[in-house]
């Protein structure tokens, strides 16, 4: 898809603001996503807590504009204290120094992989997710300008790598796999690509930009 095209139907597909939405598994219907959306048993969804204060974060999602453009994605350091080797988007809490999602984002990415602001362009945003772990990620979609030279912070990230923007936007390529989590059977999406396994909270996000993208 040519850049012009794929930067105009993110901009029809995506919020222009973060949505004001927070998963609350008591509410029938949810205006946000999380890792429970395959989970819907109200036995399970009664287990969520739902009296912790949620703590609030915010990822980039960044598309960079090659030929045939791809997501950039980091894998997680293997001695982090939570989600240890894991696929992740660049991003974390955010700070109270932090103007906003989008700031947060942008100073995460910064920090984790040393992407300069100068080579990326926020377009929009995704829904909220609600993480099993008691984020609310605010996802920021932007587009990236290749050029750039990462510098990666080892003690956060292993590596960074891209993965081709049209692999991921294919449904065939977004199964459902199972995995049973504190005696709990859980149904989570993964995008398996060569040595790297994309899932969770990363694929749920994922799988959220391309449903938006195919009913924009």
């Amino acid at each position: 898809m040519p850049h012009q095209a794929l930067r105009c139907r993110l901009i029809d597909a995506l919020y222009d603001s973060p949505s004001t939405h927070v998963f609350d598994p008591r509410r029938p219907t949810n205006q946000a996503r999380s890792d429970f959306d395959l989970d819907p048993d109200p036995a399970f969804m009664n287990g969520i807590p739902v009296n912790m204060p949620v703590r609030q974060a915010a990822v980039l999602v960044p598309i960079v504009l090659r030929d045939d453009p791809t997501i950039l994605l980091t894998q997680r350091a293997s001695n982090m204290p939570s989600h240890a080797g894991q696929i992740a988007f660049p991003g974390g809490k955010i700070e109270p120094d932090d103007r906003d999602a989008r700031a947060a984002a942008l100073r995460e990415t910064s920090e984790e992989v040393g992407l300069e602001r100068d080579f990326i362009e926020t377009i929009g945003y995704l829904d909220n997710y609600r993480t099993g772990t008691n984020f609310n990620v605010v996802p920021v979609v932007a587009l990236v300008t290749p050029g750039f030279n990462l510098k990666i912070d080892t003690r956060e990230v292993a590596l960074a790598f891209e993965v081709p923007l049209q692999f991921l936007m294919q449904d065939s390529n977004h199964q459902l796999h199972k995995r049973e989590v504190k005696g709990r059977e859980r149904t989570y999406y993964a995008m398996p690509y060569q040595d790297h396994y994309i899932w969770g909270a990363t694929a749920g996000m994922i799988r959220n930009l391309y449903e938006r993208l195919n009913r924009a």
